[in-house]
């Protein structure tokens, strides 16, 4: 391949705003159309005939496992893409191919794992994580069609990441955009068409899925990429391998650390508000992750603006970078809390008809979401660590958030009731908020002390020992 077909310096020369917008706009869609994989499967379960709250309650059951598969395409390429990027902002075209080559062969070998477990064990895992009588056959019907996908989901997932770190975004979005409209017009007619009922959801999902992997592997084997899939390139070279699953730790907590805070919750809602606070916890986490994906998409979009940038040793446009994502995504999830705190039955009106369920739903969700209006900063930052290879300040950040706060006050909050909270759920409900505003504060902290040094690494003149940038990985 020849130089000039691998020339990607505009990320290092192009206007900021500019490449920003033209990185996260495809990026923020292919986010939301991915997200439809779910949200179009919990919408139309909701709504069948008798059993749609029981039905979409028991998928909701499966969501913890969904997310640590998802998670597990973090772990492998939530690192690699960023290191990929990096090595191109310094040049070295042939470390990217490898680093990516290398994540493919982990990332299939994973999938086999997974589906392995998720097939001997799913009903036993659905039981732990807040399955009741009414709705374990629900959920383990599902899950059982869901495991079979496993290779399609990760290597989606995981491989589109590269495709965005090389600067197209748009293939990206058509990535996941074939895929959701084979969903969609999959989804009623396996549900309802067919009479599968959760069966049929499951199947249209892995069947989309499988249809979008082949449209990554196809288009990374093929002429229009910088950094291409060969024989050569997918074998596994530590080296290159193991700095990609550290610097993918923090993505991989992020999220199955969301796998691990659900099941928590399914567990203590179960106990305190039954079924429909289960069922509702369900519509609030399907509002949540719908909403918050334009910035995880805007994120995405500005990560090769700044591995690229940092990779090049660019500090002035890291930082003109860093800031104007802080201050899109700022006014974005402010503007997205005024809205769930204004209606919230809307938003829990795509997913249940019923009165009563609406009712507890919508109520749940301004309580949840009580603090969202500062998540903008909390994803800046914490994908900015990402951005720069800062592994152990982004694994800190997600740690803290989850582990630290969060899963602890999911049971204390019910021990201030009914004293200060009225009831136990609802307690359960406010730990999410209260969480939110300690991990914000610990993050600006952490991040003013660590992107300050990280900029210092590159504008320290070269000296005869490693790049202090390179280190930094």
């Amino acid at each position: 391949m020849q130089p000039q077909q691998r020339d990607n310096s505009y990320l290092g020369t192009a206007p900021v705003g500019q490449l920003l917008f033209k990185l996260a706009v495809p990026t923020i869609s292919a986010q939301i159309i991915n997200m439809l994989y779910n949200i179009v499967d919990r919408v139309y379960i909701g709504r069948m005939k008798d059993v749609g709250d029981l039905a979409l309650t028991g998928v909701g059951v499966c969501m913890p496992i969904i997310l640590i598969v998802s998670a597990f395409a973090a772990l492998v390429s939530g690192g690699g893409a960023p290191r990929a990027s990096i090595f191109m902002g310094k040049g070295d075209y042939k470390s990217a191919e490898d680093t990516m080559g290398s994540c493919f062969s982990l990332q299939i070998i994973v999938s086999v794992l997974l589906m392995v477990i998720l097939l001997l064990g799913g009903r036993t895992f659905l039981l732990s994580f807040g399955a009741s009588e009414n709705t374990i056959e629900y959920a383990a019907s599902y899950l059982q069609i869901y495991a079979l996908g496993t290779l399609f989901v990760q290597l989606t997932l995981g491989m589109n990441n590269y495709i965005t770190a090389q600067g197209f975004t748009g293939i990206g979005m058509l990535t996941v955009l074939i895929g959701a409209i084979c969903n969609i017009i999959l989804d009623p007619i396996f549900i309802f068409a067919f009479g599968m009922g959760v069966r049929g959801a499951a199947l249209a999902t892995i069947l989309s899925q499988g249809i979008s992997c082949t449209w990554v592997v196809l288009f990374l084997r093929g002429k229009t990429t910088l950094l291409k899939l060969t024989r050569d390139s997918i074998r596994i070279r530590p080296k290159l391998a193991l700095p990609c699953i550290a610097l993918g730790m923090a993505p991989f907590i992020m999220q199955s650390s969301e796998s691990v805070i659900s099941v928590c919750f399914n567990s203590s809602l179960l106990r305190y508000g039954g079924d429909i606070a289960v069922g509702s916890m369900t519509i609030l986490t399907s509002v949540m992750q719908f909403a918050l994906l334009p910035l995880q998409g805007l994120s995405q979009g500005a990560q090769p603006i700044a591995s690229y940038n940092f990779g090049a040793r660019n500090a002035d446009r890291v930082r003109k970078t860093f800031r104007l994502l802080l201050t899109v995504s700022f006014l974005y999830s402010a503007t997205l809390w005024v809205f769930l705190m204004a209606v919230p039955q809307v938003f829990a009106g795509i997913f249940t008809p019923k009165p009563e369920f609406l009712s507890y739903a919508a109520r749940a969700l301004r309580i949840y979401c009580g603090a969202e209006f500062m998540f903008g900063v909390q994803i800046s930052c914490q994908m900015t660590f990402i951005a720069l290879g800062k592994s152990i300040s982004s694994i800190t950040v997600a740690v803290v958030r989850k582990f630290i706060l969060l899963l602890p006050l999911i049971y204390i909050m019910p021990l201030l009731s009914p004293v200060i909270i009225p009831d136990k759920a609802t307690a359960v409900y406010c730990a999410e908020p209260v969480a939110d505003l300690l991990a914000v504060i610990f993050t600006i902290i952490l991040f003013a002390i660590q992107f300050r040094k990280a900029m210092q690494s590159i504008e320290t003149p070269l000296s005869g020992k490693q790049d202090g940038a390179v280190q930094g990985i």
